[in-house]
């Protein structure tokens, strides 16, 4: 059968390869929820002839909004997809602000959101919106028509639906995302069914071998991020079963579950392996030791293999250590862990991969739709760690003078919403200018710091801060991290230290922390971060290491407008909010 060229070509080609009896499985509250393949189709094509009925043209925008995974979301694309309307996805967690000018600037007639709280934030823009869109809830929300009275089956809108789902073409716009961005307004990136439908195909071959029509995924990153999105089409090629819940519930859904892939993004598996340490070098006597000596041994894992010695010592520490490890994570039966959104540091890839949870980090971008090159376990010489892989089928990179990464391939955007001259200053000449810089190593390519926050110092030199950044999130003690130093004679770092690691330390040492956030701030504590910073600052040139650096209290959020949804830092919220701290900083 030939591959899906339009999105939602996919659910049918599950039906002819692998109908599956649990195709979408979603927990509500402490239950699941399954649907089959067959049901799924059949409530999609229900929802577009509701649609149709509703008066829904060609190419008018819908809006999917929901809290966190759920099979409605999925059926709602699927369904606007097959009349050639367009979907406008948005992540739950963005401003009022975002809200309304999403809504106003692609103009949506209707608008699809899951409940009460994500009600409220739209009822308080409402009034503003100029196209006073139809609302459905997915949930019983007071007021609200439910998503599921739209659905109708009747011949004639069938005969119309088919006609409607016929005449749309691969080429044909499929949805405008919003991106955040670090600055300024979102952006609509417009993408076809052929820019997702060709990344799916393409990067098929990089998922790892797994049973057709008996595998199983988690999903929990927001579907609505094209990354989570166009595995969601790739899990439907492979007929893989899709688990949908929420990061809140994340540890007690894997062990429900016992996925073979899931995709994560790094700042959860730092997470992860913090714990993992923590909890490890909490143990005492031999315990303490066992752990102690297979972490060492995992930290020096290598895609290529070592010596005869190391894997006999990997495989003992698998038997004693890693697999207990696995058991409790619920990764028994994991294949691949997906990586992707930032970059991932070499420790957590060497880990990971060395204690059978096999993690494979990717590079992409909304306007990529996403994939360009992605790591893999498929064949000799398609890992390599501190990279993002190899270049996946059809798509072409090229590394501009400046070190810029150019994309060009069927995947590369159809433009910005509405703004056809920012669309120009991306895409030249066919090549989408990324602005990551980058550089390939035998075939890989390796990220190495985005082109816009590069800063210089004083003294005339050029720091790349994202590069610094990841190196210093490797210390168990680093949550996140900001190096800033823009005309400054040195780079310094705003800090947020990892409480659930700094805490049990605290307490082996006896400093109280029952006065708020002061004993982050203990002699004792700053002392074990700044150790750890001098052992990074080695690896970087003098002018590129930090010499101070300022403890922040919480976390960078969301809510305070401090990182995107995608978990990327905005930079200059950071500095504004921050500028008490920083100016300390560079004071001393």
């Amino acid at each position: 059968m030939t591959k899906p060229t339009r999105l939602f070509d996919f659910p049918y080609h599950q039906m002819e390869q692998y109908p599956l009896t649990e195709m979408i499985v979603t927990k509500k509250g402490e239950q699941w929820q399954s649907i089959s393949t067959a049901s799924f189709i059949q409530q999609v094509e229900a929802l577009a002839q509701g649609l149709l009925a509703m008066g829904i043209e060609r190419g008018d925008r819908i809006a999917i909004i929901t809290s966190y995974n759920r099979s409605e979301w999925n059926i709602v694309d699927h369904a606007a997809l097959q009349i050639g309307a367009v979907d406008v996805p948005i992540y739950p967690t963005m401003t009022e602000t975002d809200y309304e000018y999403i809504l106003n600037h692609s103009e949506a007639k209707i608008i699809f959101l899951s409940d009460e709280v994500l009600h409220e934030k739209v009822k308080s823009i409402y009034a503003r919106l100029t196209t006073q869109p139809k609302v459905f809830s997915f949930d019983d929300v007071a007021g609200l028509e439910k998503w599921d009275s739209v659905a109708i089956q009747d011949n004639q809108r069938l005969d119309e639906l088919k006609k409607r789902r016929d005449a749309v073409k691969a080429q044909d716009l499929a949805t405008i995302i919003y991106t955040s961005g670090t600055t300024g307004l979102p952006k609509g990136v417009m993408l076809s069914h052929e820019n997702i439908a060709t990344n799916v195909v393409a990067s098929d071959p990089r998922l790892p071998l797994l049973e057709k029509g008996n595998s199983v995924s988690l999903s929990f990153l927001p579907c609505c991020h094209i990354f989570e999105r166009m595995l969601h089409y790739l899990y439907m090629l492979n007929g893989v079963t899709i688990y949908m819940t929420n990061m809140e519930s994340i540890k007690e859904d894997l062990n429900h579950c016992q996925p073979h892939v899931f995709t994560a993004v790094p700042r959860l598996l730092e997470k992860v392996y913090d714990g993992i340490v923590q909890k490890g070098l909490a143990n005492t006597g031999i315990k303490k030791v066992l752990f102690q000596w297979a972490l060492n041994l995992a930290l020096e894992w290598e895609p290529s293999g070592k010596s005869f010695s190391y894997r006999l010592q990997l495989g003992l520490a698998n038997k004693l250590v890693f697999s207990k490890v696995r058991a409790a994570l619920g990764l028994t039966r994991i294949g691949a862990i997906a990586s992707g959104s930032a970059a991932l540091q070499p420790r957590l890839a060497r880990f990971f991969n060395a204690a059978g949870m096999t993690v494979l980090e990717g590079y992409g971008l909304t306007e990529t739709s996403p994939v360009v090159t992605v790591n893999t376990v498929r064949g000799e010489d398609m890992l390599r760690v501190g990279s993002v892989g190899k270049l996946i089928d059809g798509v072409q990179v090229k590394i501009m003078e400046d070190g810029e990464i150019a994309v060009s391939g069927p995947n590369v955007m159809l433009g910005y919403y509405k703004q056809p001259e920012l669309t120009a200053e991306v895409i030249k000449d066919g090549w989408f200018l990324t602005g990551d810089i980058g550089e390939f190593r035998d075939g890989f390519l390796v990220i190495t710091d985005r082109k816009k926050e590069m800063f210089k110092t004083s003294g005339g030199k050029y720091v790349a801060p994202q590069v610094i950044e990841n190196a210093l999130k490797e210390s168990l003690y680093i949550e996140q991290c900001m190096v800033i130093g823009e005309n400054q004679k040195f780079p310094g770092a705003l800090v947020v230290p990892d409480r659930l690691v700094l805490a049990e330390i605290a307490r082996q040492k006896g400093i109280a922390q029952d006065h708020g956030d002061q004993w982050l701030h203990h002699d004792t504590i700053k002392e074990l971060i700044w150790q750890d910073i001098h052992k990074i600052n080695v690896r970087f040139g003098k002018w590129e290491q930090v010499k101070s650096f300022q403890i922040v209290n919480e976390p960078f959020s969301i809510n305070k407008g401090e990182i995107t949804p995608t978990l990327k830092l905005k930079r200059k919220r950071i500095m504004e909010n921050y500028r008490h701290l920083i100016e300390a900083m560079f004071g001393e």
